[in-house]
């Protein structure tokens, strides 16, 4: 029986993982949970599933009705959740920089990380990998792009890549032109074609920040020089990435858009089981289309490439810009456009650290909000 905690439990990610993992109980004891402010649901989940702990990161005064199990408060509690209770599998749903902490605390004691949160890998994925593999931990990505990835290299010795082709459907803004995108509503915006998200990873995906930001993501996770990964604007969503070897030979990884599959391949890695998730119907598929991507209407995944190829503090300076102006475009504070516009000006500003440890790291992050808000207060 392993031990799971599922941090980030009452998003699509955490709620995906816990409907995986409620379908092998003699597998799986789930004996943590962690929302930020969903407190409603994550009752709900702890009636149902019983774990030893739970933690409300983003608020405080919420221990009512939890009943005989422990209660952690804040982002420090959960950092003491995860190092008192006892783990051995985590499912990191958690959205943002603010994963940073727990993952790199959760590493010291898990055997395996399923990892759906890329802004961490982003902003310190050499520190993440290192502690990895000190610990003997095996990180297995959650992202269907990265978990296809993962599955299509499999067994075969990584000399052997040559190329990572990084699919994307392309997102709610595919067939808008650019004349229109000084006015996209939030709306608009988070109206993805293929999948369910919450609002800041679907305005990442419209902007193609979150393309960009899996492009860093695969060249830490599979140790891969950033100039070997393409991106392919992949309308269908059939293909979920695919590998070159060097012999020439490509392997792709098809399925059916549901974030159930990664989830569970990850959770029960190297053992594959019964889903229960219906199959790709191969006849009523017409084609299969794919395209290079628009840097010019979409300059967020340009910057992304700048970032991932110095490398340095500049990943960490591009998220937390990313961040503060996706908040405000969803507030209302700007207008989608400046989105990639006051990143760029911020990536402008910045002086790198080529080598930085994590106090360098969290200081860039935080050198970037101040940064990007002042810009923005200054430009209304």
């Amino acid at each position: 029986m392993e031990n799971i905690a599922v941090l980030g439990s009452t998003g699509s990610i955490g709620t995906s993982g816990l409907d995986v993992i409620s379908k092998f109980p003699d597998r799986f004891k789930v004996c943590a949970l962690s929302t930020n402010t969903n407190v409603e649901l994550l009752r709900k989940q702890a009636k149902i599933f019983k774990p030893e702990a739970v933690c409300i990161s983003g608020g405080s005064g919420n221990k009512g009705k939890f009943g005989k199990i422990m209660v952690y408060e804040g982002e420090e509690g959960l950092l003491r959740m995860l190092e008192d209770i006892k783990i051995d599998t985590v499912l990191v749903g958690i959205v943002g920089s603010s994963a940073l902490l727990p993952v790199l605390t959760v590493l010291d004691k898990v055997k395996k990380m399923a990892l759906a949160n890329k802004e961490a890998l982003v902003m310190a994925g050499s520190i993440i990998m290192n502690r990895a593999a000190k610990n003997n931990a095996t990180v297995i990505p959650v992202d269907s792009e990265h978990s296809a990835i993962f599955q299509c290299i499999g067994g075969s010795n990584r000399r052997d890549l040559r190329k990572i082709f990084l699919t994307g459907s392309g997102g709610p803004l595919l067939k808008v032109g650019m004349s229109k995108f000084k006015d996209i509503t939030v709306k608009q915006a988070i109206n993805h074609p293929r999948w369910k998200m919450g609002k800041k990873i679907s305005v990442d995906s419209a902007t193609m920040m979150n393309k960009g930001l899996e492009v860093i993501e695969a060249s830490l996770l599979f140790n891969m020089d950033i100039s070997n990964i393409e991106i392919l604007i992949h309308p269908e969503a059939v293909v979920h990435s695919m590998v070159e070897f060097r012999d020439g030979a490509i392997l792709a990884q098809m399925g059916v858009c549901d974030m159930r599959i990664p989830i569970q391949y990850a959770l029960t890695y190297p053992d594959r089981f019964d889903s229960g998730i219906r199959s790709l119907e191969f006849s009523k598929i017409k084609s299969l289309s794919f395209y290079d991507p628009d840097f010019k209407r979409f300059p967020c995944m340009a910057l992304a490439y700048e970032a991932g190829k110095k490398r340095g503090t500049f990943p960490s300076v591009l998220n937390a810009s990313n961040e503060v102006c996706v908040r405000e475009f969803i507030e209302g504070g700007i207008r989608f456009m400046d989105i990639p516009k006051a990143i760029e000006k911020i990536m402008g500003l910045h002086k790198n650290v080529k080598n930085p440890g994590l106090d360098d790291i969290l200081e860039a992050d935080k050198w970037a909000r101040v940064k990007t808000k002042e810009m923005i207060r200054c430009c209304r």
